[in-house]
């Protein structure tokens, strides 16, 4: 019974220990993004919110802004929006 009561509180810890790593792992990873984008080398995609770099290859002009986007499904909820106002 002691032996079980062992293993099973070993495998909490190790649960925990790992779920906090990931946890870890994706603050950095959005510290990074973060980052990139204070630098002016990342924006921000206007429609859904990634980073995208900011000489991607799907952009729109709309006077002096630039906008960048992730995909062309953002690219064209995005000019639908300028259509409508």
């Amino acid at each position: 019974m002691f032996k079980l009561l062992i293993f099973i509180v070993a495998g909490y810890f190790l649960y925990k220990l790992l779920t906090n790593d990931r946890k870890k792992k994706r603050e950095m990873q959005e510290k990074k993004k973060e980052n990139l984008a204070a630098s002016g080398e990342m924006v921000r995609d206007p429609i859904c919110g990634t980073y995208v770099p900011k000489n991607g290859d799907i952009r729109v002009r709309q006077g002096d802004q630039v906008y960048c986007f992730c995909s062309f499904e953002c690219r064209d909820k995005f000019l639908k929006q300028l259509e409508q106002d």
